[in-house]
């Protein structure tokens, strides 16, 4: 059986390793440092792109798409993702987090009862103004830049969807991301017992696309009549990737010394667990190669993954029993 993980002699490499971005690290850098190892380890030339930006502040989940996979990664960034984070209360930076100089201040501390009260306030559909510190651009530029620059940035509201909000126990816990928040204990580091005032609460949030945590700490800190930002952020799943499926740096640097890297990927197809597959045969991959229709499709409509054997060949639409292609797929039937 062929292994569409291992290339062909000469061939790039196609598929997704999951990084476990640390902090400090900008996502364009995670990149960097895929392609260094390519290179070290003597590998052809191959495409590399992230699927989706983490802030160098920020920790977790970074997809590296790799060749073909790359075709995809468009897809990565519509996906919804999860993430931990901590609003420490009464400072405000202008960054929105330990980055940020302050800019406003509170003796206001709320109880752990009323940070639970409030959160169902920021679940579902919500209007959000994304932070001045951010690569939105603005007449052309960064916002980032702008705001660097000490100018005011002004940007528009948001509709975004919160898909759950919870407190949690503590950052970096293991747990099942989806696990459901109400069994979990959610006094931490930072939390007191009681009805005590919080210096800090660590949440977990579902999240649809274009939601800045850093907007939606500050937003839950105004609600409760004080302002906070954020001082810890990990992504812990960005659409079908887990943490538990990411590797650290120190293991990338071990490929780099000779291991084999592509037994740290994962394949092609992981990028698209939700989608069924559509099994070809060598007519019809060859048909759908060529970018040709496929017709009398007996498959209800929607959207598939077209495979001969267990390579892929196209992501497809099918309508009304006619399969189009969406995006093709140029990997060899069989490995050497």
């Amino acid at each position: 059986m062929n292994d569409p993980l291992k290339p062909a002699s000469g061939l790039p490499l196609s598929g997704w390793l999951i990084l476990d971005k640390p902090r400090g690290l900008g996502s364009t850098q995670g990149v960097s440092a895929v392609k260094r190892v390519l290179r070290q380890n003597g590998y052809a030339r191959t495409k590399v792109g992230h699927g989706g930006t983490l802030d160098p502040l920020a920790q977790g989940v970074l997809p590296i798409a790799l060749g073909e996979a790359t075709k995809l990664a468009g897809r990565m960034l519509d996906a919804s993702k999860i993430y931990e984070f901590t609003v420490r209360f009464g400072e405000e930076t202008d960054t929105l987090d330990t980055q940020g100089d302050v800019v406003a201040t509170s003796d206001v501390r709320p109880s752990l009862t009323e940070v639970e009260a409030v959160l169902p306030r920021f679940t579902g559909p919500i209007e959000q103004v994304p932070p001045a510190f951010s690569a939105l651009k603005v007449g052309g530029q960064r916002a980032y830049d702008l705001a660097r620059a000490g100018e005011t940035v002004e940007l528009k509201a948001r509709s975004v969807t919160i898909h759950s909000l919870a407190i949690i126990r503590h950052p970096g816990a293991g747990r099942d991301p989806e696990r459901q928040a109400e069994n979990l204990d959610p006094l931490g580091p930072g939390l007191r017992r009681g009805d005590d005032e919080l210096e800090e609460a660590t949440l977990q949030a579902h999240v649809s696309k274009g939601t800045y945590i850093r907007s939606l700490a500050r937003d839950i800190a105004y609600a409760l009549g004080t302002v906070g930002h954020v001082t810890y952020l990990r992504r812990t799943k960005a659409g079908p990737f887990r943490q538990e499926q990411a590797i650290s740096l120190d293991k990338l640097d071990e490929a780099a010394k000779g291991a084999s890297l592509e037994y740290l990927l994962l394949p092609l197809e992981a990028g698209l667990d939700d989608i069924p597959a559509l099994h070809l045969d060598q007519t019809s991959a060859q048909a759908v190669r060529q970018g040709r229709v496929l017709s009398d499709m007996p498959q209800s409509s929607g959207l598939y993954l077209a495979k001969l054997g267990n390579v892929p060949v196209a992501l497809m639409e099918i309508t009304d029993g006619m399969a189009t292609v969406v995006r093709g797929f140029n990997l060899p039937d069989v490995a050497e």
